[in-house]
């Protein structure tokens, strides 16, 4: 059992990716939830809700909103995870891409696939970034 975990050590990323999302639709769901009940409460007394607690319904249902409280909706309009996801994959990608060529461990094969993944996700962000810049700017 021991060389199960000492040789598939890196199945614990997704496992911890696959537990963090159920947990964080499960959190979704009791908000949503909860919020229905307050408003059958309001509908039962003859209240109008409050338009806080309307926009809570209003909210994406995604793990982001969880984990990174509103974060995302706070930088909707600017493009700074946009360019930080160029940076940072630039930079990974320039680290497995130094070694590869230096044949680090023997894999250099292998941290030359992850430099081409990571490349092309840092190029992939710069276009959304792009687009987003130029999106904001027709619409000013």
């Amino acid at each position: 059992m021991e060389d199960l975990f000492r040789e598939y050590w890196w199945l614990l990323f997704p496992l911890a990716w696959f537990v963090s999302s159920g947990v964080s639709s499960f959190l979704n769901y009791r908000r949503q939830r909860e919020t229905l009940n307050l408003l059958r409460t309001y509908a039962e007394k003859g209240q109008e809700p409050p338009e806080a607690l309307l926009k809570v319904l209003d909210r994406p249902i995604d793990s982001d909103t969880e984990f990174f409280g509103d974060a995302q909706s706070r930088c909707s309009g600017r493009n700074e995870g946009n360019w930080f996801s160029v940076v940072l994959f630039g930079l990974m990608a320039a680290g497995f891409g130094y070694a590869s060529y230096t044949d680090m461990y023997g894999a250099g094969d292998a941290f030359l696939i992850v430099s081409f993944v990571l490349g092309a996700l840092s190029v992939a962000c710069l276009v959304s970034a792009l687009a987003k810049r130029g999106r904001r700017r027709d619409g000013e």
